[in-house]
């Protein structure tokens, strides 16, 4: 379930815990360290300040009993005797904005700082975090998001059918280029560099980007429309701004950016120099996913990111090659195209992108799973490794999706569509 904010002066952060403690003094515990306790009452911690810096517990669901602790190196309470009862529970805690203002650095400090090394817990993960208006007036938040990255791309009513340029790495600045003229002509939408190539000395990005809208502006210029191409521009802060005005010198109208390897800050000041969309890519996710008992949930990170600008970010996609089940998928995505204030405030709502394993046998369950068309549908081999070529590969997708739309089997779609009869058989589940 979502955390809703109707609150205009607090911060609200939900966690689920695992600890021996009472449940009652394991989140006293929390409010204190990531506001105004420390491990005794200090000189000038009054009880007029603690009434209004402290952080709240404002409520707390117990769940289940934990046999073992989840995660090492976990303490019992002073004193304790008999056996250990380790429970499990949902905390929300909420801080008055006046401790920190609208800082997405800082806020990422205050909900998800020094907690998850705490003696007294065996387990502590951030699910979700509200936050006031306050902060949509302190950052700009994506630029163009659903409704622009359709704007751009002039694909309306279906989701965007992209692809990764593979192989990832080893290719010159002319090999991409053509491979990029064979998924332009193949009718793809929307294209993206791997996150691992970004400006090595065998493809120096100042050489493969031009070599790459070169091709694009000539297909644009040729069939009146053009893929997206996202430019991966990841790096210091000042290469990023200096790539993203290459790409929009040449005609581009997006770039890339691995979000958790440039940081919140970066990620700003990206945003307000952009003039293109920002496809924000999440690798390196898994550390804080993969354990069910620490890290953070991809419902609060994005909303970090969303606010930050990104316009796209990347949510896995069904019986995906990652650990990741349907069910996390799903709820990522469906959170990315959920506003993040009430009305009459901006959205927010970004794109997300289905990726890692896809081809048209997952799109039906995806449109079901999903109920929105608002998704850029990410397939490499789905496309590239298609037995009649990637054109074929681009008709399938689409085909499966249409298919989908109607309410259609993909089996019985596939009797009057030999691409789509050709990917299911290729690439069946």
């Amino acid at each position: 379930m979502t955390l809703a904010n109707h609150c205009t002066d607090r911060i609200f952060a939900r966690y689920w815990i695992e600890t021996a403690f009472p449940l009652d003094d394991a989140a006293a515990i929390m409010a204190g360290e990531q506001s105004t306790g420390t491990f005794v009452r200090v000189p000038g911690e009054t009880d007029e300040l603690r009434e209004r810096y402290a952080a709240r517990v404002e409520r707390i669901v117990e769940l289940d009993k934990v046999e073992a602790p989840s995660l090492p190196g976990s303490g019992l309470p002073r004193k304790h005797a008999g056996p250990v009862v380790r429970r499990a529970a949902e905390v929300t805690l909420s801080w008055p904005m006046a401790n920190l203002g609208p800082s997405l650095p800082n806020l990422l400090a205050t909900v998800a700082g020094n907690l998850f090394e705490l003696k007294p817990f065996s387990g502590l993960k951030l699910l979700d975090i509200a936050l006031p208006p306050a902060f949509l007036s302190a950052y700009q938040g994506p630029q163009f998001g659903t409704e622009g990255t359709r704007r751009l791309t002039g694909v309306y009513g279906r989701p965007l059918i992209g692809t990764i340029i593979k192989p990832s790495v080893g290719m010159t600045p002319e090999q991409t280029a053509a491979q990029v003229k064979i998924l332009a002509e193949a009718g793809v939408d929307f294209i993206k560099d791997d996150e691992l190539q970004a400006d090595g000395p065998h493809c120096p990005f100042d050489q493969r980007v031009p070599a790459v809208l070169r091709v694009l502006n000539e297909y644009a210029d040729k069939y009146g429309r053009r893929p997206m191409y996202a430019a991966n521009i990841t790096g210091e802060i000042d290469q990023m701004l200096r790539r993203h005005d290459l790409v929009v010198a040449s005609g581009g109208i997006c770039v890339m950016a691995s979000v958790n390897s440039i940081g919140l800050p970066a990620m700003t000041a990206l945003r307000r120099h952009a003039q293109v969309a920002i496809h924000g890519h999440r690798n390196g996710w898994g550390m804080f996913s993969r354990s069910h008992a620490t890290g953070m949930s991809f419902i609060a990170f994005q909303k970090f990111w969303r606010l930050a600008g990104i316009d796209h970010v990347h949510v896995n996609g069904l019986r995906n090659k990652f650990c990741e089940d349907d069910a996390s998928v799903v709820a990522s995505a469906r959170e990315c195209l959920t506003p993040m204030f009430p009305a009459p405030h901006k959205g927010c709502e970004i794109m997300p992108v289905f990726s890692s394993g896809q081809s048209a046998s997952q799109a039906p369950d995806t449109y079901r799973a999903l109920g929105s068309m608002d998704l850029i549908f990410a397939c490499g081999g789905g496309i590239l490794a298609h037995p009649a070529g990637p054109a074929a590969g681009v008709r399938s997708l689409r085909q499966a999706w249409q298919a989908a739309a109607a309410g259609i089997s993909l089996a019985e779609y596939a009797q009057s569509h030999e691409e789509l009869r050709a990917a299911l058989e290729a690439f069946a589940a």
